[in-house]
């Protein structure tokens, strides 16, 4: 993922809204979100080169997702980071524990942001920060710095999520769905400074990125209600297309 907006704990009917944009190369091979045979209660994509995902759910109530941390940096042989979400989705342990365990390896990769948990206890660590950091209730975005570093893209998820929330007689999930195709670049001096250039930042700065063979891949939407109802959808985009197409799946936590 490179963008992910959510609402933790901050409306009366709902424990978790979440509305994320995935930016990657348009060759690299992906299976859309679907349960997976593997790993049993598990939704998600699936990247096809290295196995991993950016972003799950599974019955029981995890949740995980990740972004890359933009830096100029070699690689190195690191690991893919996808595994870091499908780790955790795949083996039940307490966020805390395992974000434990990913700090003692996090030199093992470049440059992430994750979360995971579950809505009563979510967590965000970042192996550039190395800080494990319990989320409190409010809105909550996080690109490719820092959780709620005020990138102009961040500010616009944070306020395409309020306005979803306020509009009640909206449908939520399709509200959001669009607000994310967001395709407007940011003005220069708002830019930031992560050593990619000027002209590669502004083509960066929207939440739905188009730059040929790279760009917005796929959104993905989840929605947890106070009775534990989950709504998932993913919405994903072709390549050179307007097109698009929906995978969506509902279900009780716990059932």
């Amino acid at each position: 993922m490179c963008l992910i907006n959510f609402a933790y704990k901050y409306h009366p009917q709902y424990d978790f809204i979440l509305a994320a944009n995935r930016d990657e190369f348009f060759e690299r091979p992906t299976a859309k979100a679907d349960y997976w045979e593997d790993v049993p209660g598990l939704i998600a994509g699936k990247d096809l080169e290295q196995g991993g995902t950016w972003l799950g759910i599974t019955k029981e109530g995890q949740i995980a997702a990740l972004t890359n941390y933009r830096e100029v940096r070699k690689k190195k042989n690191e690991k893919s980071r996808g595994e870091l979400v499908l780790d955790y989705l795949k083996n039940p342990d307490s966020p805390t524990n395992y974000l434990t365990k990913v700090r003692e390896l996090s030199h093992d990769y470049l440059g992430f942001n994750l979360l995971c948990g579950t809505v009563n206890e979510l967590y965000y660590f970042s192996n550039r920060q190395k800080r494990i950091e319990q989320l409190t209730p409010g809105i909550h975005s996080v690109s490719n710095a820092f959780l709620n570093t005020s990138w102009p893209k961040v500010e616009r998820g944070k306020t395409l999520v309020e306005k979803a929330l306020q509009n009640e007689s909206n449908d939520l999930v399709e509200y959001l769905l669009d607000g994310l195709t967001n395709d407007e670049k940011a003005e220069e001096k708002l830019l930031p400074q992560t050593g990619v250039g000027i002209e590669l930042e502004k083509q960066l700065s929207p939440m739905f990125i188009k730059m040929g063979n790279y760009g917005t891949r796929c959104s993905t939407v989840i929605t947890i209600s106070k009775s534990k109802e989950v709504t998932f959808c993913e919405r994903t985009y072709l390549q050179g297309q307007e097109t698009y197409e929906d995978q969506r799946f509902q279900f009780y936590i716990g059932e």
